[in-house]
Order: C-alpha cells, then sequence, then structure tokens
C-alpha cells in the first residue's frame, strides 16, 4: 500500500511538472514569445551534460533523425542537408563506437553556461574524442540560440573535420559496415554489454581476493587484533578500497575495448555510483574502526566520558556520510540537487516549526555531552528512574534500571532535570545510629562510646574527620551517632567495609555486656487490688471473680 501510494504521488508531481510543457494557456499574442521561451529544450541540450546523455540516448534508439538535432545545422535546412545530416549522424556513431570516446558523465559540465576554466571560448566545451586514420579529432561543442533558446550542440567545424576526415578514410575505416545481425540490448550488442561487465567482475573480484588474503595474513601477524589500530584500519579500509580500485581501472580498461560507445558511455555514466558506494563504505567502516578503538582505549584507561563523545561523533559522520552520497547519486541521475537545496531553505521552516522536539533532543545532546553530568556505565538517579547509563545517542539516552528494564529519556527532557551520580562519588557516607537499652549504665555508655571509636579508628578505610558522639536520649535508647566516610569509589569495597564495621562494633558491644535497644513497649499491672494504674500505666486488671490478674510484660516489635 505504501507503495502504491508512493508511486501515485510520484506520478501526480510529474504530471505537474509535464503538464505545462504539452498544455499552454491561452494569452494575448504579444506574450506568446516570453511564454515559448521558458519552456524547457524537448531535447534537453541545456547543459553539456544533459546534451551528451541525449544524443546516447538517441544513438541507443537507433534514431538518427533526432541524433542530427544534436549537430550545428542552420536552422532552415532542406531535406537534402537533413539527410546528409542524418548520415553524418551515423558515421559519428561509428566512429564512437571504433576507438572514439566521450568524457565520464561526472566530468561534464551540468550548468548551462558550462566551463569556464577549460582554456576555450565561453561558448565552446569538448565532450570527447574520435579517431581517425589514426588521428585524434576533438568533439567540439558550441552554445547557440535555437528557437528562441540558448542550447548546446556539436559545432560545425567539428563535423566538417570529421565529415573530411571520413572521406579521405578508406572504405570500413569508420566501422560502418558492421555486421547488422546482432542482436542488441539497450542499442548495444549484448557482447558488448557481457564483455564489460566481465571485465568489471573480473578487476573487482580479484582485488577483492586480494585483499582478504591480506586481511588474513596480517591477522596471523599481529597478535592483538582488537588492540592494533594497523590492522583494524586495513580491515575497515581494504574491501572498500578494493572496490574503488577496480572503478578506477575499470576506467581506464573501458577505454579502450572495441565496444558500442552505448554501453561503454552507460556503464561508465552509472559507475559513478558505484564510486559514491565505495567512498561511503570506505566513510563507514573507517568511522567504525577508528571509533571501535578508540572506545576500548578509553574504557581501558576508565575515561569513560570520552565513550559518549565517540559514540555520538560517529553517528553524526555517519549521517553526514549518507546525506552527501545521496546527493552524489541522484546528481549521477541527472537531477539538479541545488535546486532541491535552495527549496529545503523554504521546507526548512516549516520542518523546523514541526519538528521543535527533535531539534530540541539534539541540542539537549549537545548539553549532556559538553556539560558531561553522566557518562556510559554510571549509576544515576533521574527523578523516579534509577539505574545504569547504557548508552547515550543522539536523540535520547538509555538507562537499566535495577528490574533490569531500559527507560529512554529524551536527552531535551534529561538535560532539564535533576541528575544524580552514583558513580561520581570519591568517598561512602557511613552515618549509623547505635542505639543501647536505658537498662545501660553511665559507665557502659562510656564504654560504649570508647568502643565505637576504636572500632572506627582501627579501620583503615575511613577517612580522617569521623566522630562518634551520644546524640541524644530519646523515649525507648541512649542514640550514639556516627558520621564519618569509607575512604573508597568502589561500590563492592565500601559494602564490605561497612559490614565489617557494623559486625565488629555488634561483637565487641555483646562481649562487654552491652544491649542494644529494639522498638519495644512494656505495660505493668500493679497486683494492689484498687486497679489504680501508676506512672501513668493502666491498672491490671481482674478477673470475673474480682481477683487481680497476674503481672503481664507485652512487648511491641516490628512486624509483630
Amino acid at each position: 500500500m505504501r507503495f502504491r501510494l508512493s508511486f501515485s504521488f510520484l506520478f501526480l508531481f510529474i504530471l505537474a511538472l509535464a503538464g505545462p510543457v504539452h498544455a499552454l494557456p491561452a494569452a494575448p499574442d504579444t506574450e506568446a514569445p516570453a511564454a515559448e521561451t521558458a519552456h524547457p529544450d524537448p531535447l534537453r541540450r541545456e547543459t553539456p551534460r544533459s546534451m551528451v546523455s541525449g544524443l546516447i540516448e538517441a544513438l541507443a534508439e537507433l534514431d538518427y533523425d533526432r541524433a542530427a538535432q544534436y549537430f550545428e545545422m542552420p536552422a532552415a535546412t532542406s531535406n537534402r542537408q537533413r539527410m546528409n545530416a542524418v548520415s553524418q549522424a551515423r558515421a559519428f556513431h561509428a566512429l564512437l563506437d571504433n576507438g572514439g570516446s566521450l568524457k565520464a558523465f561526472a566530468t561534464l559540465s551540468n550548468q548551462a553556461s558550462g566551463r569556464v576554466d577549460d582554456d576555450l571560448p565561453l561558448d565552446q566545451e569538448n565532450i570527447g574524442e574520435v579517431t581517425v586514420q589514426d588521428k585524434k579529432t576533438p568533439v567540439l561543442i558550441t552554445r547557440s540560440e535555437v528557437d528562441g533558446q540558448q542550447v548546446w550542440r556539436i559545432s560545425s567545424a567539428t563535423l566538417g573535420q570529421i565529415a573530411a576526415a571520413t572521406r579521405r578514410a578508406p572504405a570500413g575505416a569508420t566501422g560502418e559496415t558492421a555486421p547488422q545481425d546482432e542482436y542488441l540490448v539497450a542499442g548495444a550488442p549484448v557482447k558488448d554489454w557481457g564483455m564489460l561487465l566481465g571485465l568489471g567482475v573480473m578487476i573487482f573480484g580479484g582485488l577483492w581476493l586480494v585483499s582478504a588474503l591480506v586481511v588474513a595474513a596480517m591477522r596471523r601477524l599481529v597478535t592483538d587484533s582488537a588492540a592494533s589500530g594497523i590492522y583494524r584500519f586495513f580491515e575497515a579500509a581494504l574491501p572498500p578500497a578494493s572496490l574503488l580500485l577496480a572503478v578506477a581501472i575499470f576506467y581506464t580498461w573501458a577505454e579502450r575495448l572495441p565496444v558500442a560507445i552505448v554501453a561503454r558511455q552507460t556503464l561508465l555514466r552509472y559507475t559513478g555510483i558505484v564510486t559514491v558506494i565505495a567512498l561511503v563504505w570506505f566513510g563507514l567502516r573507517l568511522v567504525d574502526a577508528i571509533s571501535e578503538l578508540v572506545i576500548a582505549r578509553m574504557q581501558r584507561r576508565q575515561r569513560r566520558q570520552i565513550v559518549s563523545v565517540v559514540t555520538l561523533l560517529r553517528r553524526t559522520v555517519k549521517i553526514l556520510l549518507l546525506v552527501f552520497s545521496g546527493i552524489g547519486i541522484l546528481d549521477t541521475f541527472g537531477i539538479d540537487v541545488t535546486t532541491g537545496i535552495a527549496a529545503l531553505g523554504i521546507g526548512g521552516i516549516a520542518l523546523a516549526l514541526g519538528a521543535q522536539k527533535t531539534v530540541e533532543n539534539l541540542v539537549g545532546s549537545v548539553t549532556v555531552i559538553a556539560d558531561r553530568p553522566l557518562q556510559v556505565g554510571d549509576f544515576i538517579k533521574v527523578g523516579d528512574v534509577v539505574g545504569t547509563v547504557e548508552d547515550v545517542g543522539i536523540r535520547s539516552t538509555r538507562i537499566r534500571t535495577l528490574e533490569r528494564t531500559i527507560v529512554t529519556i529524551p536527552n531535551g527532557d534529561l538535560s532539564a532535570r535533576q541528575i544524580e551520580n552514583f558513580a561520581a562519588r570519591d568517598r561512602f557516607l557511613f552515618n549509623p545510629t547505635i542505639a543501647v537499652t536505658y537498662a545501660t549504665s553511665s559507665t557502659q555508655l562510656q564504654e560504649a562510646l570508647a568502643i565505637v571509636r576504636g572500632v572506627l579508628a582501627d579501620e583503615e578505610k575511613i577517612a580522617e574527620g569521623w566522630r562518634a558522639r551520644l546524640g541524644g536520649i530519646t523515649d525507648r535508647a541512649f542514640n550514639i551517632d556516627v558520621f564519618s566516610y569509607i575512604d573508597t569509589a568502589e561500590f563492592d569495597v565500601q559494602v564490605a567495609v561497612r559490614e565489617n564495621l557494623l559486625f565488629t562494633i555488634y561483637q565487641r558491644l555483646e562481649a562487654a555486656g552491652i544491649r542494644l535497644a529494639h522498638p519495644s513497649q512494656t505495660v505493668v499491672f500493679q497486683g494492689d487490688g484498687q486497679g489504680r494504674a501508676e506512672d501513668g500505666q493502666d491498672a491490671r486488671p481482674e478477673d470475673d471473680a474480682g481477683r487481680a490478674q497476674p503481672r503481664l510484660e507485652k512487648e511491641d516489635r516490628p512486624g509483630r
């Protein structure tokens, strides 16, 4: 369904673009010339690149009448002159098939004014060359006005040189005697397509095999391939580099093969797409290799803040590479990307209004990376979310909670919230309250204080500045308040130290006969038979015969 909708919109868009070419609105006669000049040339001769593309399409269809219109001819021509132009188009096609060449599609100018840095007049361009009697003749095109439009056509001077050389050449030297029983595909013999494609596969396959052997040999020679920068570089670079080198060799060898110009020029044109793919492939693999190497080294050095920066930079570079590759591929197909980029300036305003949250998250990502309130691997608390940071992305940050679930927080929201980072602690607070019972005498209370202070003094992991004081007398116990820091940044170490301190304190207090208090309540009933309560306590209850009940003690313990 999505494909059908996309196709429908594309079809309507093409109709909207093509409509004004075929349906002219009614207008006064005085405005008719201005309306006609606004129409694009039906033969697409506005730029050197589009002119060569249209000429190749005409030759591929063996439509020499249309191909002759790419030659510079007088505006008014007789039938004899038109037949002569058709013969010249056929001869020109034969010369291109036999030793002739046209410049690569990407090197041709896509501007109406042509190139201005080629030491030629402003209205001339060199698009290739043909060979007649072992003599190279350049193929020049000129810019002139036809029906009120500026178009590019093969110059009359070039046609005159080709005609003169053709007349001097012996029969069959121009290749016009090519066999007519060959099976053609897209205007070129099947064997020519097979020869070019076979050449490309052979070159790339051979280079790919060589690169695989080199990587395998390096893997055996390097002791630690994961930590070797040279190995990671060659492993990432050789496969796409072999494709890029194969394209360069194919460009060189394809020009020398005796194949049809249509097949050669078509494959060389779309080989540019392969070049873009090879460059992007090389860039993506190189970015991954460098980032993984840097991340591995930073993790070994405990510099986790660099991991988030490298991850964000890697994703940004990948997106830029894909965007530029898309522009290059569109340009290869002849789509004017400059117009589209200019249109983005207008559409960008509307897009920005509809993507405020996205932009906010991108800015939040930069803030999180620059300010570094958290890093990958940190144990943090953001609002009600407590867990370990697993990834800081371009749009959001993922946190693994204690329940082993993943919580995703947009970076725009994260940068505006209070973040508590437990991993940034250099010490751990040890602040217990030790409660001893009221049955403890003053001498025992002094001894309890000495025991607690002695345990803290004996522990080497306790930082300086600790204290242990009688902090208060509550309605249930004497409270000894401890305030100290465990001098370690490792969570597992402080857990062990905390356990050892508490156990040692309890053990020494127990040995001294000092009991720890626990939440309890004692109710005492007096047996005087009067049902009178003392010290604010309830009177002892009586049974049915009026006898006082025995003394009861009740303790309220937590959970009971």
